[in-house]
């Protein structure tokens, strides 16, 4: 199986962040909050996801980019756990935004967990 995380996976469309944040149900687990929303979106693929760094927690972009880097990682390694296209039908399309919710570097390992946990959860509550 390829671990991939391709351009029309990615979260870019504006208009959708913005639906996200304020349609969307939240799960957090922490240092990690999960906002989603089930929503037509133009992409092939079931699920668009996006990640995010409050400039408030980390002032430098490099410090921002590291904890994306560690979040995306995390994310495409277990994103199999959900399930793909052919698995559902077309309608039931999602968008995910993972926010990172301290302002300290947790290791890899803790983040791992942390994403591990919310895809699970997200598959118990939305999926079924």
């Amino acid at each position: 199986m390829k671990h991939t995380f391709k351009k029309g996976e990615r979260l870019k469309s504006r208009k959708l962040i913005e639906r996200l944040f304020v349609e969307g149900k939240r799960f957090k687990s922490f240092p990690i909050q999960l906002v989603y929303l089930q929503t037509e979106h133009d992409s092939d693929y079931l699920i668009q996801t996006g990640f995010s760094v409050p400039k408030r927690h980390f002032k430098r972009a490099v410090d921002r980019n590291k904890v994306k880097r560690l979040m995306r990682e995390a994310f495409r390694l277990h994103k199999h756990l959900l399930p793909n296209l052919k698995e559902i039908s077309y309608t039931k399309k999602h968008v995910f935004m993972f926010i990172y919710m301290t302002d300290i570097i947790v290791p890899y390992n803790d983040v791992e967990k942390q994403i591990l946990k919310l895809l699970k959860k997200i598959k118990q509550s939305s999926f079924q």
